[in-house]
């Protein structure tokens, strides 16, 4: 958070929670830069060409900077803001490497006119406004190569204990409008949807149905950035006898279904689940307050079968 007159600006990102067991593979930094709020300023003597210069910080025990990256910018050639990409391989690469004590990966940007060869002020020329918002902070993107599963749960159960909240993973209260809301649609979806004629309901095969997730209605959009909300779908129905080669029933969920078509008292029928599942990735804020990007396997059901 430097003023709007400092010449250069410093990011700091606690890398403590960086799995060391973990294969790191690349890292990025990733900044905002918006359009100048004053842009006469930003185009006065100094002209519209400048360079970016990006290094490691200045060490305690008085190490140099470590230049990471140096490339030309234009004030004109942005009509909306954009993320400037740096390469950091190299810096995080080192730091795990050398088993630094600290838990802080720094940063330094500074801009030089290509004109006079002054220092400009980042802030000046759209870096890093003040009180950003979160999906406009500076993130550290780090691509790891790992075995595990990243479990959601394993999140949800640290942001928890962060907050000291155990409310947390309450439902929302049925009285809240958008609650209501939500409610009274699904429940129009579902009567013009629902059985043909008046009398017994229908029973539905095994299927894939919606599941319309909604982590804003679900309070967490305090700490997920991205995505607000995803289709998971679910699966529904009946697995009956003769089961169908599209839902790819196990060996045993044939003899299941074949003996409950036989003595449906004795033998529960098969059951309707997904059968393959994809990943999608989410952007969020973690326990220690940094802004990270996982992909997280078996979140959305492609197929149902029974099993």
């Amino acid at each position: 958070d430097a003023s709007a007159s400092a010449p250069e600006q410093q990011y700091l990102f606690d890398i403590s929670s960086l799995p060391e067991a973990e294969e790191v593979t690349g890292a990025e930094l990733r900044i905002l830069r918006a359009l100048p709020e004053n842009r006469s300023l930003a185009l006065s003597r100094e002209g519209t060409f400048h360079h970016l210069l990006l290094s490691t910080c200045p060490s305690q025990d008085g190490e140099e900077p470590q230049l990471l990256e140096s490339r030309a910018a234009d004030i004109l050639d942005a009509s909306s803001s954009r993320w400037e990409v740096f390469d950091v391989w190299e810096a995080l690469r080192d730091w795990r490497e050398r088993s630094l004590s600290g838990k802080l990966l720094c940063f330094l940007l500074r801009i030089v006119s290509d004109q006079s060869g002054r220092l400009l002020p980042p802030r000046q020329l759209g870096f890093s406004k003040p009180r950003p918002q979160p999906h406009e902070r500076a993130l550290l993107v780090v691509f790891s190569r790992t075995q595990r599963k990243e479990n959601l749960f394993k999140e949800i159960r640290d942001k928890i204990k962060s907050l000291g909240s155990p409310h947390f993973l309450e439902p929302p209260d049925p009285g809240q409008e958008v609650y209501s809301k939500r409610r009274k649609r699904r429940t129009t979806i579902a009567a013009r949807s629902g059985s043909r004629g008046h009398g017994k309901k229908a029973k539905t095969r095994c299927s894939r149905k919606p599941l319309h997730v909604n982590f804003k209605e679900l309070g967490w959009d305090d700490w997920i950035i991205a995505p607000l909300d995803y289709e998971a779908y679910h699966c529904e129905g009946v697995c009956d006898f003769p089961l169908r080669s599209h839902l790819e029933p196990t060996n045993h969920a044939i003899i299941q279904t074949l003996m409950n078509s036989m003595d449906p008292e004795s033998t529960p029928p098969s059951c309707c689940v997904p059968s393959k599942l994809s990943p999608i990735s989410i952007l969020y804020i973690d326990s220690g307050n940094n802004v990270v990007y996982k992909q997280y396997e078996d979140m959305v059901v492609e197929t149902c079968g029974c099993r």
